[in-house]
């Protein structure tokens, strides 16, 4: 009889401990994201490697060839439809594109294009959230030109509110 005392009396301090520390920490917890959210700001714009959809088409030269990318909203949210665009400077032959998480696996999104025109082409895009404030986004463009396979990486950052 005096061990369950002793327990009861045990879980009711631990609890009231508990609930001392959740009214603690709503204020911290809102401190924290925000300061994740400005860390997450500075970060973007500091690396130049990601694509900034804001200022417009993220390019990139390979060989002689123009890729350039695009994607609506320019925000790219998470769990919201994307269209996506490429522009070539020339025709390229069996293009495919996935995306992937480049810092964590979120899985594998392979995206079915449409071609416009002899060098454009779209699709939409739409994959899930991350807990963390900082989720960078992998797009690989896998082609043909002139006979020979060649990939290009475009990485971007989900959420951007920049």
């Amino acid at each position: 009889m005096l061990l369950k005392i002793n327990i009861s009396r045990l879980y009711k301090v631990l609890t009231l401990i508990g609930l001392i520390l959740l009214t603690g920490c709503s204020d911290q917890k809102e401190a924290q994201k925000s300061e994740a959210v400005q860390q997450t700001s500075l970060a973007f714009q500091t690396d130049d490697s990601l694509c900034k959809f804001s200022q417009g088409a993220c390019a990139q030269q390979l060989n002689n060839l123009q890729i350039e990318l695009t994607i609506f909203p320019e925000t790219a949210p998470s769990e919201k439809p994307l269209q996506v665009n490429f522009t070539f400077s020339q025709p390229v032959e069996n293009l495919k594109v996935r995306v992937e998480g480049r810092d964590m696996f979120m899985g594998i999104i392979p995206l079915n294009l449409t071609q416009t025109d002899k060098n454009h082409y779209q699709s939409t895009l739409i994959y899930g959230s991350c807990s963390s404030n900082y989720m960078v986004w992998r797009m690989f463009v896998s082609f043909t030109l002139d006979g020979k396979s060649q990939t290009a990486l475009f990485d971007f950052l989900a959420d951007n509110e920049n």
